[in-house]
């Protein structure tokens, strides 16, 4: 029987093939703003995507030419410089270049004695000088803020815990476990509950004010309430950033009531927290340093490529028992490719992609000051951006605007609530079927709100001018 490989009958053809492929990626990113924001898929490129298994194979050219005509044209957008939807992140060609490097080495860097591993633990030394955690704490790159969030949970119900959760499960619990976050909390905290085992109804959703930041009275009667009732309260979590609005709580309050009360601080800073590299915006996140465990997000304001998430742990000790659970095929040695670090027995993955690579590459390139210039210049576009809103009679601010999110709404008329709501639902659609733009939505105090969040390296001012320019005439036609 012939023996087979993966690897190519003609290197050389590969070769010509990739700098080919390398060449139209970067000129795909150099050419952008020639192109919409976002488009549909039309119903012949779906159909693409609904063929049968391959069984033989095709040459590789012919693939590419697929993924170039049924692929490329129609991504979600992020990476153009007018998408401000949801809290996409748009990364940089060096970046995309750094996952190419990470996917020739295609390294397993959950464990063992190799550069991918070391490269992980200079990035997660960095993010701690950067977000001021002490270094002796712990961390690891994950997949994103929801997998962050989760690990973090996961060290604060084990800590908190009056027994051994991992042996015993959460039957054993003669009380409750409760959790504390803002009605502004990300779905990603209820998410991680609910897999946690603790449920839903274990996160008591606390009231925020008018800056929609917690309530801090209405925070500890929950928990004198809670602890009056026999439940046990054992974490609060902090918000960095809110994804709504770009609040952020008073995080120095909140760690001094889970010091009095003996309760573990988590905060969600998905983007938020990287304000911290801004010397004129830290000031908001004071407290944050003093977090048992803190979760953000590298893809998001670092603009690193997906997937870059991260979660930073004060106690090594606590981190290590919560997932080190390991086979006698997976034991440490201290000599050979088993020794080294073991990122396997801090998160829940064993096997792991080369991450680091990206981030390591990037911030060696950028510098974190030119990190810091681009947060503040986002910061600074979403304050012109309100100021725009806020000139103009036919749009309304619906929100304070902290950081880098903008939410706002067309009122032009004397319209009910519930038609207001409509027509600016339909102006949304027609500024992303246009593919001028692309924010995306949300409610804010019960009022249908267009959102735009700015974690984009490639918007200036000109893009936001173009926004409302948009907005103002789509309003009018839809009223028309």
């Amino acid at each position: 029987m012939k023996e087979e490989t993966l690897d190519p009958e003609d290197w050389e053809d590969l070769r010509k093939l990739a700098h080919q492929m390398v060449d139209d990626m970067l000129e795909w990113q150099q050419t952008l703003r020639e192109r919409p924001a976002w488009q549909p898929l039309p119903d012949e490129v779906k159909a693409q995507f609904q063929r049968n298994l391959p069984l033989e194979a095709q040459s590789l050219g012919k693939v590419y030419k697929d993924f170039l005509n049924y692929v490329l044209p129609f991504p979600i957008g992020n990476q153009h410089p007018r998408f401000w939807g949801w809290v996409h992140g748009n990364s940089a060609p060096s970046g995309m270049l750094a996952e190419l490097l990470a996917a020739g080495m295609n390294p397993n860097a959950g464990f063992g004695e190799q550069s991918a591993v070391y490269v992980e633990k200079q990035v997660i030394d960095w993010c701690k000088e950067m977000l001021g955690f002490p270094s002796e704490a712990s961390g690891i790159l994950v997949s994103g803020c929801t997998m962050a969030n989760l690990t973090g949970l996961t060290v604060a119900r084990n800590a908190r815990a009056e027994f051994n959760v991992q042996q015993k499960g959460l039957q054993h619990s003669n009380a409750k476990m409760m959790l504390y976050g803002s009605s502004e909390t990300h779905s990603s905290i209820i998410k991680a509950v609910e897999v946690l085992g603790l449920g839903s109804e274990s996160l008591r959703r606390i009231r925020v004010d008018s800056d929609f930041r917690i309530d801090l009275a209405a925070l500890k009667s929950a928990i004198a309430e809670d602890k009056a009732k026999g439940l046990k309260p054992f974490c609060v979590i902090g918000n960095a950033g809110t994804v709504n609005t770009g609040a952020t709580d008073n995080l120095n309050d909140l760690a001094d009531v889970c010091e009095t009360e003996g309760l573990w601080f988590h905060i969600d800073g998905a983007f938020g927290a990287l304000a911290a590299l801004s010397p004129q915006h830290r000031t908001i996140l004071r407290g944050m340093e003093r977090a048992d465990s803190l979760a953000f997000d590298l893809h998001k304001w670092m603009f690193m490529p997906y997937e870059a998430g991260c979660v930073l742990i004060r106690h090594q000790d606590k981190h290590h028992q919560s997932f080190s659970t390991a086979g006698a095929y997976l034991l440490p040695f201290t000599r050979g490719a088993a020794s080294g670090i073991w990122f396997s027995e801090y998160g829940v993955q064993l096997s792991r992609g080369f991450r680091a690579l990206k981030v390591w590459l990037s911030i060696k390139e950028n510098g974190i000051n030119k990190y810091r210039r681009l947060i503040e210049q986002n910061i600074s576009q979403a304050a012109y951006l309100a100021s725009l809103i806020e000139a103009l009679p036919d749009l309304e601010l619906l929100a304070p605007v902290p950081l880098n999110i903008v939410c706002f709404r067309f009122v032009k008329g004397n319209l009910p609530e519930d038609r207001l709501a409509e027509l600016n639902k339909e102006l949304l659609l027609r500024l992303h079927e246009s593919g001028i733009a692309v924010p995306t939505y949300t409610t804010i105090n019960g009022k249908f709100a267009i959102r735009c969040a700015i974690t984009n390296h490639r918007s200036c001012r000109e893009d936001f001018d173009l926004l409302i320019e948009n907005v103002i005439r789509i309003g009018k036609e839809i009223l028309g």
